[in-house]
């Protein structure tokens, strides 16, 4: 049985990734879904791979006037919103003694900021006992060098989902969080890292990772899946830390 028959779906940074599994496979649970992103032409790829169910809008979460447009738009064309996934982030890495202000800045406006005003924009359209599920990251719980800025990036989202559960429970709406490990997306080929540098830090999290490798889109799809239905009808301000037990065992 489809899980997500009826449901408005918005998927931010929809484009590749996770954000593109998780829009497929809503859309397999019955969502129709509108996904963004900030390049055009990867978004068109994307909605036309994901088919008839799946609308496009072309923005970047960390400018405040795109954001105004993409809940205009969802508002005249659908009207309310049923699931929020908030995973728009991205992720330069460099050693703390390098980190630029332009650096901090950056990854801060995008990941906190982006994040945050996405949802506050999206609450006058979400729909009462909506779920809105954040994009943070096992490093928000970890050390892994050369991650301190989007490290802190990610522990304030983990931290805006416990107090956002709290304000908007008396409607209904619940908000919890995804915590993925390294997860094989076109994500770390943006990092700013070396080709070897990739690789050696890719390796070095699989040699924490119990289950020795890392894990796949579909993988935390199921899991924001999970998140959006009424399966996890009695889950809020939770972290769903999916990262095959490096932060657990």
């Amino acid at each position: 049985m489809q899980k997500l028959n009826n449901k408005l779906t918005v998927v931010t940074g929809g484009s590749s990734g996770i954000g593109l599994a998780t829009a497929r496979r809503f859309i397999a649970e019955g969502a129709e879904v509108v996904i963004t992103g900030r390049n055009q032409e990867a978004l068109d790829r994307a909605v036309n791979d994901l088919g008839e169910w799946a609308y496009g809008i072309q923005g970047d979460v960390s400018n405040l006037d795109e954001l105004d447009r993409l809940f205009s738009e969802i508002r005249e064309k659908f009207g309310r919103v049923d699931v929020l996934f908030a995973n728009a982030g991205i992720a330069p890495l460099a050693p703390f003694d390098a980190v630029t202000e332009a650096q901090f800045d950056r990854l801060f406006n995008v990941n906190v900021r982006g994040l945050f005003f996405t949802v506050q924009k999206a609450l006058p359209l979400l729909s009462e006992g909506a779920s809105v599920i954040l994009n943070a990251s096992v490093v928000a719980q970890s050390g892994l060098p050369n991650t301190s800025v989007y490290s802190a990036t990610k522990a304030a989202v983990r931290s805006l989902g416990r107090t956002l559960a709290a304000e908007l429970a008396p409607r209904g709406i619940r908000v919890n969080v995804i915590s993925p490990g390294l997860i094989e997306t076109p994500f770390w080929e943006k990092v700013g890292l070396s080709p070897d540098s990739v690789e050696a830090f890719g390796a070095q999290v699989v040699q924490r990772t119990p289950l020795r490798r890392a894990g796949e889109p579909e993988e935390i799809a199921a899991t924001a899946a999970f998140l959006a239905s009424d399966d996890s009808s009695f889950f809020t301000g939770a972290d769903l830390v999916a990262d095959g037990g490096m932060v657990q065992v």
